[in-house]
Parts: C-alpha cells; structure tokens; sequence
C-alpha cells in the first residue's frame, strides 16, 4: 500500500528538469518591501502553491501565422508543425517505459489550432488527494516576461493522471519570447472540489448597506485603528498570521476534512 501523505505528488519525466517548488510568499523577491513586510493578502497569495517551471531554457516567436522555437546549441529556428519533443527525451522515455508504452512519449510543444495559441509540458505528471485538484495559472504577482498570456485551468489531478500542460497565447508577433528554466513558468495551487462546485458558487447573497452588528465589525476594522494614530504598522497581517497559525497547529492541512488526510493513491 502507498503510505505517501503528500497533498500533491509531482512525477518529473524530463531528466534534469528543475523540480516543481514551494511558491515565495516574496514574489521571488520582486514584491515591494513594504507589501512584503505588511500586506498578508498579498504574501499569501504569492505563497500559495507550487511553481513549476519550463523543462528547459526556451524561445518562441509567431509571425502571426506560425509559430517557431529554438534552444541553446541551435542557430535556426525551428518550425512547430505542429507539435515538438524535449530534445532527445523520446529515447529516455523509451528507455523507462514498459515495451507497449515506447514510442507514446508526450511533446513538449504543441501549437493549438487557434492564431497564436501554444501548449506547453511542463515535464511534469501530478496526482492528488481524492477531491483535490490543481488550478494551473500564470505565477501570482511575479512581473512576466512580455510576448504572451497564460490561460488558467483546473485540472482534476486525482482522476486525470497525464502530463501537466500549460497553455499560453502570444500578444506579439515577430518578437522573440523567451522561457527560463531556472524561473518559474506556472503556479500550480491546490483546490478542493467544493471550492468550485455550482452549489457553492451558488451561495451568494447581496445586502444593501451595512447592518447591525456589520458596522461595529467595520468600527473596529477601519474606524478604530485609525484613531490611534500611533498604531503600529501591519496590524491585518499580524492578525491573519496569528488565525493561520492556530489553524493550523497540529494538522499539515488546516482545517480539511479527515478523509482529505488518507494516503495518495497509487
């Protein structure tokens, strides 16, 4: 039986691939001090989840009709037609796959049937928890390299057991775009089920105005703290960061159900 207690389970099938990291509550180091020191939603934001990043050191360019790509040690560009290997990965894959498996080895490239749009393998196979899925998405507030747009997606990790795609759209013809290895390509966070089933997207209600017992919750937020001109900085961070830690002494996973904590399947 597999005792794994992982959340998450990346399998890397490109030899040399940078693995899959915790995400940087700092934006790795690109959030101005202040939002870093003080602005809990916006350091937990960029710490949720995991950044995957391209399996190696790519650039891409569409003319507005084609797309092509290149790598180092290669001095032309090479046409998408339509889709692309990792260099030399088709023979490693071979190498580790069962004989009736050779020869399915997934691209790493695919253009996409519509103007400008590309797939992109992360190298990567995810599995998860039971009711557990990965959204896949641009990584949350690091600056992007210009050129393209990521499309988002939430991928049922626990049933879908297949290479872990990114899509992308280019913004810009004829200029080179160009995919690090070493930074980070994608953000992938966990998400249950629930989350973004129709009966809880569903549950919203809209009131007029504040009621009751909502503006002596609104005194004590906004009215308050600003009375006291002397007041500390951070006081909303220094509370999230005390009710995140109590939520989470003695269980890795918060307040998640009991059966969220069974084993990763096989």
């Amino acid at each position: 039986m597999d005792t794994d207690s992982s959340l998450v389970r990346f399998h890397r099938l490109i030899p040399g691939a940078r693995p899959p990291q915790r995400a940087d509550r700092s934006a790795a180091g690109t959030l101005p001090t202040r939002a870093f020191r003080y602005c809990e939603a916006a350091t937990s934001a960029s710490g949720f989840g995991w950044w995957l990043f391209p399996p190696m050191d790519l650039t891409l360019i569409w003319d507005g009709s084609d797309i092509f790509w290149t790598f180092p040690g290669v001095d032309d560009w090479l046409p998408l037609q339509p889709s692309a290997q990792c260099p030399d990965f088709a023979a490693a894959f071979d190498e580790m796959a069962p004989p009736e498996m050779q020869g399915m080895s997934p691209p790493m490239l695919t253009a996409l049937p519509e103007p400008g749009a590309l797939q992109m393998w992360t190298g990567l196979i995810a599995r998860t928890r039971p009711d557990w899925h990965l959204l896949v998405r641009a990584p949350a507030n690091v600056p992007m390299p210009g050129g393209y747009v990521l499309y988002e997606g939430i991928v049922e990790t626990d049933a879908w057991f297949g290479p872990l795609f990114t899509n992308l759209r280019f913004t810009r013809t004829h200029v080179p775009v160009r995919l690090r290895a070493d930074f980070p390509l994608v953000q992938a966070q966990p998400v249950q089920r629930i989350a973004y089933e129709n009966a809880t997207l569903s549950s919203m209600t809209v009131v007029d105005g504040l009621q009751g017992a909502d503006w002596a919750d609104y005194h004590a937020t906004i009215v308050e703290p600003n009375q006291r001109p002397e007041r500390p900085y951070g006081g909303y961070a220094v509370g999230a960061r005390k009710r995140r830690q109590a939520a989470e002494a003695g269980c890795p996973f918060s307040r998640s159900a009991a059966a969220v904590r069974e084993p990763v399947p096989a």
